[in-house]
């Protein structure tokens, strides 16, 4: 299974074997349409689950040996005898701990519902912790976290529009970007988790994630377009689809090694610990890596061919492709003695058929590389004077 593996992602990263990814973009469009259609309806219906750092209220912890199948039901009725029930949030963290979440309450009303909790709950009264947390609080931090992520999208336009010298790449990687942010924060409306200082850490961690994985394919797609700009081999799409393609089993191979810790945590916490930071940072993290590796394969390098697909440039690398991949199937069908099809894959991101020991790029294949990469070039014996 590895060798078999190994030996696709070297067919892949050699050219004789292709994923078109750039041909099918509009499909992988569809996809995104659908994930964006979903994080609207979580927005739009179940809409996000402010936590108490965010909206301010009261906060009342009860500390109990076991808490009882009916916990909920118990904390509601307890509270409800001071406060109404007025937005009560009741939630179990791990297993001997009940949250309750109210509305800003008095001094008054706030030492009426501890004694009614602690009633309730058959535990003394200083087992029942109370905390109050202003809106200003939660307010400052949103405005931070904003400024933060508005100054983060500047520099990452500024930065990338630099390093690869074109602008377009850069709002590429926005717009992948941007694509991981909604469909990452509708997933997680859906899921009606609450939304604590960890979910904006989380939220920025993805950000950095999928920003990583889109400027590894990018790196790789200047390289292959530089050389297709030079030869005149290749068309733009057929490039970058190259380059999408001798990065995939990379992508695939880091975001399945990240996603594992991070699903343990995910189900533990689901199963055992219940609510907290790390319930809502491990979720965040998995939907955000799970759709930021979707979208660097399949958005990123694709949106980048829609963007510039009318260049002069493009289009004149095209023509010239066309050229030389008609003459490269004339000479073919000379030797095999029948007609090839002239252009083959010119223009759809896929690749032309080549001889045997030849790759998409023009150049030979390696003696190492078409065996597998695990194996070097053995050196020939050295002539004994």
């Amino acid at each position: 299974m590895s060798r078999s593996f190994s030996d696709l992602g070297n067919d892949l990263y050699t050219g004789r074997r292709s994923v078109p990814v750039v041909a099918h973009r509009r499909r992988f469009y569809a996809g995104s349409v659908v994930l964006f259609l979903v994080a609207m309806l979580g927005l739009a219906v179940q809409q996000l689950n402010l936590g108490l750092e965010f909206r301010g209220g009261s906060e009342f912890r009860v500390a109990t040996s076991v808490a009882p199948q009916d916990y909920e039901q118990t904390a509601r009725q307890a509270v409800g005898a001071a406060e109404d029930q007025r937005g009560v949030n009741v939630t179990l963290v791990g297993n001997d701990t009940v949250r309750v979440q109210t509305e800003r309450l008095s001094d008054t009303d706030s030492q009426d519902v501890r004694a009614s909790l602690a009633e309730a709950f058959d535990v003394p009264t200083q087992d029942v912790s109370a905390t109050f947390i202003g809106p200003s609080w939660g307010a400052s931090v949103s405005q931070q976290a904003l400024r933060a992520l508005v100054i983060f999208l500047i520099a990452v336009v500024v930065l990338l529009s630099i390093y690869f010298r074109n602008w377009k790449m850069a709002m590429a990687a926005l717009f992948a970007l941007a694509h991981d942010l909604f469909i990452t924060v509708g997933v997680y409306a859906l899921s009606g988790f609450e939304v604590s200082p960890a979910t904006l850490i989380g939220f920025l961690t993805v950000l950095g994630y999928s920003l990583y994985d889109t400027v590894v394919v990018f790196d790789k797609v200047r390289e292959n377009t530089t050389e297709a700009f030079a030869n005149g081999r290749m068309s733009y799409a057929q490039a970058a689809n190259l380059a999408v393609n001798q990065t995939i089993v990379r992508s695939i191979n880091t975001t399945v090694i990240g996603l594992l810790p991070i699903t343990a945590v995910l189900v533990v916490g689901s199963i055992f610990l219940g609510p907290g930071v790390l319930l809502d940072l491990s979720l965040v993290l998995f939907v955000g890596i799970l759709v930021g590796a979707y979208s660097s394969i399949f958005i990123a390098t694709p949106f980048l061919v829609t963007l510039r697909r009318n260049d002069p440039a493009v289009l004149e690398l095209d023509k010239r492709s066309a050229r030389y991949q008609a003459r490269m199937a004339k000479e073919r069908g000379a030797r095999a003695g029948e007609n090839a099809p002239a252009g083959a894959g010119v223009g759809t991101g896929q690749p032309a058929e080549r001889e045997e020991g030849s790759t998409l790029t023009g150049r030979a294949v390696h003696q190492y590389a078409s065996r597998g990469p695990r194996n070097q070039p053995t050196r020939p014996p050295k002539s004994k004077r």
